[in-house]
């Protein structure tokens, strides 16, 4: 296994083109697994298999637990974005973080009332132990104009959706 490694800081460089630049594509699949519905008793894996997870309902919504849950997917890849985005400007800045810097993410599923659906929150805390309060409310304001996830949170994300596999 190799020795992971931070990515180059040359990742803030402003991109000067004129159509999105693609740096990594990954794809996820999720089967319906025994219930025949995803969110219930699912699987997501990914094209190359490092991810390989049961999805299950939480107890909360009415099912069993013993899984995770999108939500909690959605949670945890929005906690280590910010994490990297936010160790990629202290780099830049020559601030060191402490080895506790800590990001969670809590993923609200929810009742939407302008549709009457449903709709995701997301509340982030960013804990940085001895850091003093100022630098770190700066180190946070520019990590939320980086970081990809709380631009989709901020700004909504391109998504197409085509059917395939039909008769």
């Amino acid at each position: 296994m190799h020795r992971p490694m931070r990515p180059s800081m040359s990742l803030l460089d402003p991109y000067t083109g004129s159509e999105p630049l693609p740096l990594y594509t990954t794809t996820v699949t999720v089967t319906g697994g025994e219930s025949a519905h995803g969110r219930s008793s699912g699987r997501a894996r990914s094209a190359a298999g490092e991810l390989d997870v049961s999805l299950r309902l939480p107890v909360e919504l009415g099912g069993a637990g013993g899984g995770t849950n999108p939500e909690q997917l959605f949670a945890a890849g929005f906690a280590a974005c910010f994490h990297g985005a936010l160790t990629l400007v202290a780099m830049k800045r020559r601030i060191r973080l402490p080895d506790d810097l800590a990001i969670s993410a809590s993923a609200t599923f929810q009742r939407d009332p302008a549709d009457g659906l449903f709709a995701i929150a997301l509340d982030l805390e960013v804990s940085m132990p001895g850091v003093d309060a100022g630098g770190a409310r700066e180190l946070v304001a520019e990590t939320e104009a980086i970081c990809p996830y709380a631009k989709m949170a901020r700004e909504g994300i391109r998504h197409a959706v085509r059917v395939t596999g039909t008769v």
